[in-house]
């Protein structure tokens, strides 16, 4: 019975040396564990930093881009209402020359020599490029029509430009 009692005390001494052993083992393990996910932690705080100030420094670089657009915007605009204040005074005066033409306005009438002398430098390009149609004093001048039409068409060139110029540019 002895023999049981040591075998006994043996087996309780090896669990607890075994237990002991093994609360060890998890105790570093879970100290390793630790530190690993402390260095885990700070390396990904690192990498969340760097990913956080790249997504800053985009965003602030749209935002400079989007003012300088808007910007941009406002100067196309603005050039724009000069560009659309030109071309109306243009055909307002070429619309005002074919109406003082058809009606057979005199030529020695001072707003009549006025008119002429505003126009002159319009409508000369377009000057006997097609037939006038006359009947005595009466003249439906063609070609300063032709010259309505182009001044026309060059406005909605340069105010397209002006958009394209304006216009925001979108990259992918």
């Amino acid at each position: 019975m002895l023999e049981d009692e040591k075998l006994a005390i043996d087996e309780s001494q090896r669990t607890a040396r075994h237990q002991a052993v093994k609360g060890d083992v998890r105790r570093e393990m879970q100290e390793e564990i630790s530190r690993q996910a402390q260095q885990s932690d700070e390396q990904h705080q690192a990498e969340a930093a760097v990913i956080g100030e790249r997504l800053k420094d985009k965003a602030v670089s749209e935002l400079v881009d989007t003012e300088a657009e808007i910007e941009r915007g406002r100067s196309a605009a603005r050039v724009s209402q000069v560009v659309d204040y030109i071309f109306y005074v243009i055909y307002s005066l070429i619309g005002l020359e074919i109406l003082l033409e058809l009606l057979g306005a005199r030529e020695n009438n001072g707003f009549k020599n006025f008119i002429d002398t505003l126009t002159a430098p319009l409508l000369l390009p377009f000057n006997r490029l097609v037939p006038d149609l006359a009947s005595g004093r009466f003249q439906f001048k063609v070609s300063y029509l032709v010259a309505l039409v182009v001044y026309l068409m060059l406005h909605l060139a340069i105010n397209g430009l002006l958009r394209m110029l304006a216009q925001r540019k979108t990259t992918i």
